[in-house]
């Protein structure tokens, strides 16, 4: 603080007025000053001030005779402050959890699990499902152990309906709820298998969830909290646990091995170990969730009640009612949870916010988290790193950070269908790292990584979600859920600029170019698309959403027009002659609804043919003039239980009966193949390929509307990404690996059927710890070079095919220029090794290890430009025939395009998706594996 303040004094002059400085003066009166570091550190922390105020326009007019610049203490201050800012959100994003890859566990569940435990005594777990059936597993490996049917004398077995369970810790027993108005309490000890000890008769209405504390200090102390589904909110607090949870006062027991306890005899007071609590506040809406507060040492609750979404009942002394205190929102509340050390609780809305309320405050929330679509189900704390998991009903599952309010983790995609009713249980085990999620009677499990050794370097702070190149400036362009846009050079790996919160708290989506690589399109989950320019100006928001926040998959920006999609059956539109103002309202799309289901995807080939693909995998051809669909493509139907090529639903884990096929044959990339026009598609080439799904990669002919080829890219994995070399060579898929396939001839020649065998596998790579969310090829100099971008915070160049060069951001700088240069990751990374039969004169090869990718084999711009002259030749002299012909004057002749530059036809025309909107799997994988064959 002392440093700070003489800092501070070099500004000011004998009277206290502000002075500017310029370097030579700042460096020579700070090392004089303050006596510690070099001159030359302080000429550094000069620049640096320097730089930050001339990204931001800050820098100040005033110059001294020689032309340097200058600061002042409000410069120098805030770049401090910025400086330190950074520091923060790069500690946050360390906290953010990186989990592997989701396991579907070997359910014994016939019908929907109603609830999750875990007993601390054996470190095993307990699920139990409707249906009276409970699973024991192994906390080790989450294996199952065995499974049993509970048994309740008062029901036949087929009536049996299960609502909830809870584990008395303490005393190893567990309670469980029945819709016949009853509680069961089982003794995990004894000798038979789940004796039935106590069953509590008489209640009012059906137990719908419980809640079970017990004193740390004194453990006979405990409470159980029961809510129903008449509104009312019942707690039996017992004074001696340990010993006995109930008198034997009932004569009439059914057996032996249990005791009826009847309601009334507890609210009467006739069992002295215990005494009961009870309110209807909320009415007759349905209590979904109760928890006693030991810390507050009060009762909470929560309902779909408006006027009473959340209720706190505080108990004070043994006889007297509680004081109880109504929390009201918009449409109620389905969930809540509560962090002790935080004092803070959080409430799931139906209106699909996320609440967090100071318990002694009713008037309004202390901090409102947006960002879900639909009505919010669960929230759970994450304890130890001050993190609220939630999960809504279109199954979007979000980890925020309370401290900022931040969204800071997305899953979407990752789970399976089911019904809309159905209602997804969330139970989280902070201290290993586990979060189980039900789906009917399937359980899906996330698991948090193994430890990691050593440092690994960041490209960003927050999971990246898109990368692109823009060939005017020879820039690597990516964004990432925090709303920001990162500018790097891939000569050496240096960031050039970076643009914060261009979204506000908004994720960015996915992002492109226009065509004269001048302006820069960015889509937010905040249903908004801006164009800015390069020096950080906002010229226009074009308002996709309506006002609403909407997931974005892809931009598609043409001539005259800018195509946006990922939440809707039909495309939203904006027409060149709307940009003449900053609002941008869409257009109407003239070809209407086409699709079943989302659209996730398109692409565009020169002059009019457009292609769109969705969720349930079909793939619509439109004349982009006329907007009319012409022809639709659909995957082949599969056999039941089949999922993917040659995949059994067994060993799709993803895949669930409740699914149906089409979310198995999602499209989540589309490309036109460069150099196979309409001439080479009406003799049956493929001209068209998709991926998407269980990992299938199909190849298709848009002149005959047929499947042509397909192969399993990935074996064992859900939705996949793509890209396609623009000389036509090379095609790249990716899950957490990413695999180079040479498809220069592949399903070149027409042949009978569909063909099932893979293109020539040229070698694998991981460069990544997480999965790969955006894949993009680039000319850069005389190199073929590959970008990926990952949910790993990482940006990764690696050469097409070759080894990788390095990640963006790390502290050791790679350098490409000049042949022979070396890059700081090949000493730990190996090359390829040329694969058999691959000819050099076709494309790029695999360079040997610690070399560059030779000059005369690498191709590129001579061959690659070659490659897309032949293609744009056989399409300009070919065309479209029949309903296509009627717009091949519009769209390839206008000299403007969105922003009222002209394209250069094909090579600079960008298009530009981001990850699938269904699809942002958190994985983990070994980092620096080399391509191998």
């Amino acid at each position: 603080m002392e440093d700070y303040e003489k800092l501070q004094s070099l500004f000011l002059d004998d009277v206290g007025k502000t002075l500017s400085l310029s370097r030579t003066e700042f460096v020579d009166q700070a090392h004089c000053l303050i006596g510690q570091g070099s001159k030359e550190e302080y000429g550094h922390l000069f620049d640096r001030v320097i730089l930050t105020q001339e990204h931001r326009g800050l820098l100040m007019d005033s110059a001294d005779k020689k032309g340097e610049c200058r600061t002042d203490w409000e410069g120098l201050s805030s770049y401090l402050l910025l400086e330190l800012s950074d520091k923060e959100e790069h500690a946050r994003a360390k906290r953010v959890p990186r989990w592997r890859a989701p396991r579907t566990l070997t359910s014994p569940h016939r019908d929907p699990v109603q609830q999750v435990a875990y007993l601390r005594s054996s470190a095993r777990y307990l699920s139990v499902s409707k249906g009276g059936t409970l699973g024991l597993w192994g906390g080790e490996d989450f294996s199952l152990l065995q499974s049993q049917r509970l048994h309740n004398s008062s029901v036949r077995p087929r009536d049996l309906w299960v609502t909830s369970m809870v584990v008395l810790h303490n005393i190893n027993k567990i309670a469980v709820s029945f819709t016949t108005k009853e509680v069961c309490f089982y003794d995990l000890l004894s000798k038979q298998e789940l004796s039935l000890q106590y069953k509590l008769q008489g209640l009012r209405h059906a137990p719908l969830c419980l809640d079970y504390w017990a004193d740390p200090a004194h453990p006979d102390q405990a409470v159980l909290t029961i809510g129903d589904t008449g509104g009312q909110v019942s707690a039996i607090c017992f004074r001696s646990a340990q010993i006995s949870l109930f008198e034997r006062l009932s004569t009439g027991a059914e057996t032996e091995s249990d005791d009826i306890i009847k309601w009334e005899e507890l609210a009467q007071g006739r069992h002295h170990c215990c005494y009961t609590l009870t309110h209807r506040e909320h009415g007759q809406s349905w209590v979904r969730r109760v928890r006693f507060l030991g810390s507050l040492e009060a009762f909470v609750s929560c309902s779909t009640s408006a006027q009473s979404s959340m209720v706190i009942g505080w108990r004070e002394q043994e006889g007297v009612p509680l004081r109880l205190t109504a929390f009201q929102t918009e449409k109620g509340a389905n969930d809540l949870d509560h962090h002790p050390g935080l004092n803070l609780i959080a409430t799931a809305g139906v209106d699909n916010k996320v609440l967090l309320w100071n318990p002694y405050v009713i008037f309004k929330p202390v901090g409102v988290l947006r960002g879900h679509l639909t009505s919010v189900t669960a929230v759970r704390f994450v304890l130890d790193k001050k993190q609220l998991i939630s999960y809504s009903k279109d199954k979007v599952l979000r980890l925020w950070d309370v401290s900022s309010q931040l969204c800071i983790q997305l899953f979407t995609g990752l789970f399976p269908r089911t019904q809309e009713e159905s209602v997804t249980l969330v139970y989280l085990h902070e201290e290993p790292s586990r979060l189980l999620l039900s789906f009917n009677s399937l359980l899906l499990l996330l698991e948090g990584p193994r430890r990691e050794t050593g440092h690994r370097a960041l490209s960003h702070h927050c999971p990246v979600t898109c990368v692109i190149y823009n060939s005017l400036f020879r820039q690597v362009i990516s964004s990432d859920s925090g709303s920001s846009v990162v500018f790097w050079l891939p000569d050496t790996g240096h960031k050039v600029k970076q643009f914060h919160r261009c979204h506000g708290n908004a994720e960015i989506s996915t992002m492109a170019l226009d065509g004269t690589q001048t302006r820069l399109f960015t889509a937010g989950t905040d249903g908004m698309v801006k164009v800015w320019d390069f020096n950080g100006h906002c010229h226009h928001r074009l308002d996709a959403g309506r006002e609403q926040a909407l997931e974005i998959s892809q931009l598609l920006v043409l001539n005259r027009s800018v195509l946006v999609m990922g939440w809707g059956r039909m495309l939203t539109v904006f027409r060149l002659h709307s940009f003449s103002q900053f609002f941008v309202q869409p257009s109407e799309w003239k070809g209407g609804v086409q699709h079943q289901d989302h659209i996730l995807c398109a692409t565009f080939q020169p002059p009019q043919a457009l292609v769109t693909g969705s969720y349930d995998g079909e793939i619509t051809v439109w004349n982009n003039s006329t907007e009319n669909a012409l022809r639709k493509l659909r995957p082949p139907q599969r056999e039941p239980g089949v999922t993917g090529l040659g995949q059994s639903q067994g060993h799709a884990s993803r895949a669930t009966s409740e699914e149906g096929p089409e979310s198995t044959d999602a499209v989540t990339r589309l490309y036109f193949l460069p150099g196979r026009g309409k001439g080479l598609g009406s003799t049956g080439c493929a001209n068209l390929v998709s991926c998407g799904g269980s990992g299938v990669v199909r190849f298709w002919n848009t002149v005959s509307s047929s499947l042509v080829g397909e192969f399993t890219a990935h074996r064992d994995a859900g939705a996949i990404i793509m890209t396609v070399s623009s000389c036509g060579r090379y095609l790249v898929t990716a899950d957490i690996t990413l695999k180079a396939w040479d498809i220069l001839n592949y399903c070149y020649q027409p042949e009978e059927g569909v063909t099932n065998d893979a293109p020539e596998l040229l070698g694998r790579l991981r460069p990544h710890l997480d999965c790969v969310t955006h894949l993009e090829t680039c000319i850069h100099g005389d190199r073929l070079l590959l970008l990926s971008a990952s949910s790993d915070c990482c940006v990764a160049l690696s050469y097409l095919p070759g080894h990788t060069v390095g990640i963006f951001g790390q502290e050791e700088h790679w350098h490409l220029e000049g042949p022979g240069a070396t890059t700081p990751m090949q000493g730990a990374q190996g090359g390829p090794t040329q694969e058999a039969g691959s000819s050099p004169s076709l494309g790029c090869v695999p360079s040997e290890p610690g070399t560059n990718p030779p000059e005369e084999e690498g191709v590129m711009p001579e061959a690659v430009k070659a490659e897309e002259e032949k293609g744009m030749e056989r399409e300009e002299e070919r065309g479209m025939e029949g309903e296509e012909e009627r717009g091949m004057e519009g769209e390839s002749s206008v000299s403007s395009c969105i922003l009222e530059r002209s394209f250069e036809k094909r090579l600079d025309l960008r298009v530009i998706d981001s990850r699938p909107v269904r699809k942002e799997t958190p994985l983990n994988s070994e980092f620096g594996k080399s391509w191998q064959s």
